[in-house]
């Protein structure tokens, strides 16, 4: 692995604002989606120039199911469009896409074009794509938990010296810790999104809709990341203002695409 490799980020997106911008112009909610696959294609063919790593964006969370069934229907099946026609792309430019979140209750269509990408692009080595598709952190947290104590015994599970390496290798382990979270569409909140992952990233909240988001937003986003001091609890530096802190260290994880889908089908089953 390069020098480069080591510096890179991982930055995580709340795609939100969709439907407001497609309200905004009179158009269905459904355009706003459309419209919101081109940004995500710019974001991920500019990510790696712009020193990313690892790139995680919340497309569908748990919470979506709410939504009206004909909207779902519709992201579901621009994401099989969007796989269709990205996967060969994405493994051009070295991109290896992971998909987050349970699998069980994906549409069939939609999980097997969601298997046959990750299959195509796991050999991508130039930036890690991470989408997070009916996707809940609380309940990953919670999942991860439950491995741990059933791995460790209620007896030593009590002690987080032991339950915390555990949770770490499950939440983390192939991804390591955001470093800057960006959410576009004017609210300041996580929405159960990577809450382990976040805790300490540096936040950036955007008026701006999704599908308006382009690089020049993205490097704006960062050039204020690193303008940032981040202390990780410790004491500023004396020299805080006049140069920007390094990033953290990502390690390119190896693919474990196989093993991930085994062990979501026993979780689910």
């Amino acid at each position: 692995m390069d020098d480069l490799n080591l510096k890179r980020l991982h930055v995580a997106i709340i795609m939100d604002g969709n439907g407001r911008w497609a309200a905004q112009r009179g158009l269905p909610r459904t355009a706003g989606h459309r419209a919101g696959i081109t940004a995500m294609r710019r974001v991920v063919e500019r990510a790696p120039e712009a020193g990313i790593c690892c790139l995680t964006v919340y497309a569908f969370s748990a919470d979506n199911w709410k939504r009206p069934k004909t909207e779902v229907e519709t992201i579901f099946r621009l994401l099989r469009i969007f796989l269709r026609i990205e996967t060969l792309r994405l493994r051009k430019n070295g991109v290896r896409l992971e998909v987050i979140g349970r699998r069980d209750r994906l549409p069939q269509a939609a999980l097997r074009a969601i298997e046959r990408a990750e299959r195509a692009t796991a050999g991508g080595e130039r930036l890690h794509l991470r989408v997070a598709i009916d996707y809940s952190s609380r309940e990953a947290i919670t999942r991860a938990a439950a491995s741990a104590i059933a791995a460790l015994g209620p007896g030593r599970a009590s002690s987080f010296d032991l339950l915390g390496p555990y949770l770490e290798q499950a939440l983390i382990a192939e991804s390591g810790e955001v470093d800057l979270l960006i959410r576009t569409g004017g609210e300041k909140c996580l929405s159960d999104f990577l809450l382990w992952e976040c805790a300490y990233a540096e936040l950036v909240f955007l008026k701006c809709m999704w599908p308006d988001f382009d690089a020049a937003e993205l490097e704006a986003a960062l050039h204020e990341f690193h303008h940032r001091e981040r202390r990780f609890g410790g004491v500023p530096r004396p020299d805080a203002e006049s140069t920007p802190p390094p990033a953290r260290v990502y390690a390119f994880p190896k693919p474990m695409i196989q093993s991930n889908q085994s062990s979501r089908q026993e979780e689910h089953a």
